[in-house]
């Protein structure tokens, strides 16, 4: 192996050393931060399973798909995304439930690792029942997102 390879290679053990290191300590690795709320609430548990929305109830319509955002509130690219976010909450509202996790946060990890994210910003969608259908690293256009979320009957 090269004199560069080598580094990289002891660079990025040395990371997810110190980032399992801190997970078990409780200690928060990175920029602290908190969990945001675009136009609807955040999960609060990720041991708690997403809401599994049916398409009616007695009070109200239940969205018929999730489309949650993993990113950080400090990324350049997953701050291109907020507006977009915002945008889905609002146009798509009752048919779409739009979440976000920053992964620099202690909850937002958990969440990171539980849908095994690799790069933020990661989106991830869920259909009515919580399934994940579909998933898209990196920033997102709207256009593009919008065809994921009419797979699932979003109009």
């Amino acid at each position: 192996m090269t004199l560069r390879k080598t580094f990289i290679a002891i660079v990025t053990l040395f990371t997810l050393f110190i980032f399992a290191a801190c997970e078990q300590t409780g200690i928060e690795a990175g920029n602290a931060g908190q969990q945001t709320a675009i136009a609807v609430k955040t999960k609060s548990s990720s041991s708690a399973p997403i809401e599994k929305p049916a398409v009616k109830t007695e009070h109200a319509t239940l969205p018929l798909a999730t489309f949650i955002e993993i990113g950080a509130a400090q990324c350049i690219p997953c701050k291109a995304m907020q507006p977009i976010m915002k945008e889905i909450a609002s146009e798509y509202k009752g048919q779409v439930k739009v979440v976000f996790y920053d992964v620099w946060t202690t909850q937002g990890k958990i969440d990171g690792m539980k849908y095994n994210i690799r790069v933020i910003p990661t989106q991830v969608f869920l259909d009515k029942n919580g399934k994940e259908y579909f998933r898209h690293e990196g920033y997102f256009p709207k256009e593009e997102l919008i065809k994921v979320l009419k797979m699932q009957g979003v109009k």
